[in-house]
């Protein structure tokens, strides 16, 4: 069996995540044991008590991801845990294989799920609900027996509770006194609110004695909340999934329930110094499931800490927290302004220290910034999503001239269709820089790609910096408002430079023309951020 790690924080409380077992049965997740394995590592760093990995013996991924971690990963914070069934009806609690696989795992705490609605007792298990009571008890005790510390999951207890409150309170006792140390009230349907469950909890607590945990899935868009009120009435097991992963709609998520409990409730659930990795480890998991981190997410959100109207700005450059409920910095986020038609003067002088820029004193440059701002999202631009655009017009008024790395003689995009029914896109610029007329041609995979392509050959030789260059997203979008075909045109472009992203903006009626001024953009920015001085 695994050693447990020493708690860094106390057991009176638990932090409990599923994300590799529960969180895994999310559409259009597919966790690889390597996954598993890399999940576990930033569960772990972000110092959660406990992570169920799995259900061992019920499919070889699970039996293997327990034997890798057992070797391959020193667990520093969390207490690796094994998901399983009680045993089955009528057999010997020796002789269920699932049983014996649990213990095989080696892992420390193993979390068993039993019936606690009388109706799933007597149609899914198709047995008494005295035998459910004994499948608990001999489980829970044999377990123990074998000196592994036991959490019992009551699946769907709150409508078992609803339909026979005493069976399902029978459920909790049994299991409490057969040595489990905490019972999970499981709302396995996700159909319960804050006040019922507040209720609920906190007659079990006192009708049972049981040291009560919440499992809450989210399909009124109430998890977090049921999660809270759960602890409000008395829970001291919290079980949650990284960004709410989970099936259907997902589980109670893990991040603001952790950034409540300690920053609302005052009350220490991770190692100190912890709590500031909460966006990070939000991304790094997104990034590892292989879906794209949810930007409106309460506090680790790209968008959690951004203002857009102006009246916040004003106020915020008096006082952060007049339109902050915390400081961003606490879970490892940070403010940002965004610069849009709705900003005032406050928006611009706080975007622009952002960026690095005092226009606090220069009132004539942030009236004509905010005029050009108006006047260019009138015609189609957008600047709250895509700051680098905004920082080459930012600078271009305090600079006094437009940061230019090259100018252009023309450009052209050809798009062949062929009889055979392939397609052939060629692009040509013919550009000056540093006293250079640069010609070029190149092939894509598109006319964009291939005017891309004709820009790094064309430049370079000159700016080698351009090769670390990679376009990493490329948006179109027909403005509202406008006739069919001949619709004004908005591109957004999205450029890495390996160390960092930034997004640019081109608006024209010709979509390969807004492209052509995304990518100009984009390249005067990644300059711009290698460090190189604009052409005289």
């Amino acid at each position: 069996m695994t050693d447990a790690p020493e708690p860094a924080v106390s057991d009176a409380f638990h932090v409990f995540d599923t994300t590799l077992r529960d969180g895994a049965q999310r559409e259009g997740i597919n966790l690889t044991v390597a996954d598993k394995l890399t999940i576990a590592r930033h569960l772990d760093d972000y110092g959660v008590g406990f992570i169920e990995g799995g259900w061992p013996g019920a499919n070889p991924r699970d039996t293997e991801f327990f034997q890798r971690a057992r070797t391959e990963i020193d667990f520093r914070h969390a207490q690796l845990v094994a998901f399983g069934a009680t045993r089955k009806a009528g057999v010997r609690v020796e002789d269920d294989p699932q049983v014996t696989a649990l213990l095989e795992s080696e892992a420390p705490v193993v979390t068993l799920v039993a019936k606690s609605h009388v109706r799933h007792v007597e149609l899914a298990l198709r047995t008494t609900p005295e035998e459910n009571l004994a499948m608990v008890r001999d489980t829970v005790a044999y377990l123990r027996a074998q000196g592994r510390r036991v959490f019992l999951d009551c699946e769907h207890f709150f409508d078992g509770y609803a339909l026979d409150p005493a069976y399902a309170k029978e459920v909790v006792r049994t299991a409490s006194e057969a040595g489990a140390d905490v019972v999970v009230l499981c709302d396995t349907n996700g159909g319960m609110l804050p006040a019922q469950v507040s209720a609920v909890v906190r007659t079990v607590l006192a009708d049972t004695g049981a040291r009560l945990g919440i499992h809450a899935q989210d399909d009124t868009g109430c998890a977090v909340a049921n999660t809270l009120a759960a602890v409000d009435a008395g829970a001291t097991h919290v079980q949650c999934t990284a960004n709410g992963y989970g099936e259907r709609v997902g589980n109670s998520n893990l991040f603001p329930v952790v950034a409540a409990l300690e920053l609302k409730y005052g009350r220490r659930v991770l190692p100190p110094g912890k709590l500031a990795e909460t966006t990070r480890i939000s991304h790094a998991v997104a990034e590892v499931v292989n879906l794209t981190p949810s930007t409106h997410q309460p506090y680790v959100g790209v968008s959690a800490f951004a203002h857009k109207a102006g009246l916040h700005a004003s106020a915020i450059k008096v006082d952060p927290d007049l339109y902050q409920h915390i400081d961003p910095a606490l879970v490892g986020n940070s403010m940002r302004m965004l610069v849009s038609d709705m900003a005032g003067r406050a928006s611009i002088e706080l975007k622009g220290k952002e960026l690095g820029f005092d226009l606090s004193g220069d009132r004539e440059l942030v009236g004509r910034v905010v005029a050009r701002v108006k006047e260019r999202e009138l015609a189609g631009y957008t600047y709250e999503a895509a700051d680098a655009s905004f920082e080459l017009l930012l600078r271009e008024e305090v600079e006094g001239r437009p940061r230019r790395y090259f100018e252009v003689e023309s450009w052209r995009a050809i798009v062949e269709d062929r009889p055979d029914g392939t397609h052939a896109n060629e692009a040509t610029v013919k550009l000056w820089a540093k006293g250079e007329r640069l010609v070029a041609t190149a092939e894509g995979n598109g006319p964009v790609h291939a005017l891309d392509r004709a820009l790094r050959v064309a430049l370079e030789r000159i700016y080698p910096q351009l090769a670390g260059l990679e376009l990493v997203d490329y948006k179109v979008r027909i403005l509202e408002g406008r006739l069919g075909t001949g619709s004004t045109t908005r591109v957004l472009v999205s450029t890495s430079d390996g160390q960092g992203e930034w997004s640019t903006v081109g608006v024209a009626e010709n979509v390969i023309a807004a492209s052509w001024q995304a990518l100009d953009d984009a390249y005067a920015y990644g300059l711009l951020r290698a460090g190189v001085e604009p052409q005289e």
